[in-house]
């Protein structure tokens, strides 16, 4: 599935992957197959992906309730097409925060090349010699400002304080933290690494909530502990196969996306699978 045309609901927003319909006082999420790289939609989807980010979602929100409510209501499809099974989960309509909450417990990605180039990531400034992929001495919480095209950008702590307020910053900042360390924990014991991850929280009536994806191979990066080695990029549950192809092709990352050749599309759509099913416990 890779766009959504539901009439009985108004369409709010059509995202990288999600659709989103108002329904009144609730949403409807709609997760489809696209896939983007390099800030680019593809042309070729990946089957059961959007089936994969929802389900992980609220297989997630469900473990993570204790910690603090989210906007989850039900995954109940009545009256939708079949193929929306699975797929589409109902949620509260809330006042999102304009940043991204990351949380860092590896040193990877974004955070790894800032590190190279001025020894802190965020304004935090972290230990000498370190590599590629270590592990940090304690988790970060490294905030983004959200973007609606193009990459988040990197903010300090400080920066979060004069976007939200002092209070709220900090109190998102040890959500963050807290729901990583959860689900670090849990993750690890699964064999698998949460190197790290991003929430977004809003409010409703006053109270902070989370919102959105939670913990999914597209907002996070899962790495297997069986093939964990520091000093280099890590093998991981995500897209990096269709990185990997676009690079061998010398796409300019420029619209249109190209097509994927059927072998790429089945191995992400595999690693998809996979980490849902080690993570959870269950099949698609």
């Amino acid at each position: 599935m890779l766009e959504t045309h539901l009439t009985q609901y108004p369409l709010l927003v059509r995202g990288k992957v999600r659709d989103v319909y108002d329904g009144g006082n609730r949403m409807l999420i709609v997760a489809t197959d696209r896939i983007s790289a390099f800030d680019v939609i593809l042309g070729s989807g990946i089957p059961d992906k959007g089936r994969v980010l929802t389900q992980i979602t609220v297989f997630w929100l469900d473990l993570l309730r204790p910690v603090v409510p989210n906007h989850f209501l039900n995954a109940d499809t009545p009256g939708l097409p079949k193929e929306y099974s699975g797929r589409s989960m109902w949620v509260k309509k809330a006042s999102m925060f304009p940043v991204e909450c990351v949380a860092r417990g590896y040193l990877s990605g974004s955070g790894w090349k800032e590190y190279v180039a001025t020894g802190s990531v965020c304004g935090i400034s972290l230990p000498k010699g370190l590599r590629e992929s270590d592990r940090l001495p304690e988790p970060i919480f490294t905030p983004a400002t959200k973007a609606q095209s193009g990459h988040d950008e990197n903010i300090s702590f400080e920066q979060t304080r004069s976007l939200i307020g002092s209070d709220t910053a900090i109190r998102l900042r040890n959500l963050t933290l807290e729901l990583y360390k959860k689900a670090s924990e849990y993750a690890l014991a699964r064999g698998i690494i949460i190197a790290d991850t991003k929430f977004e929280f809003g409010t409703v009536d006053g109270e902070i909530i989370l919102c959105d994806e939670v913990l999914t191979p597209d907002s996070s990066r899962f790495w297997p502990l069986d093939t964990y080695e520091p000093g280099q990029a890590q093998r991981s549950y995500d897209k990096q196969f269709v990185r990997d192809y676009l690079e061998s092709i010398h796409w300019n990352k420029q619209p249109p996306g190209p097509v994927l050749p059927d072998e790429i599309t089945s191995r992400t759509a595999a690693k998809y699978r996979e980490a849902y099913t080690v993570l959870t416990g269950r099949t698609l």
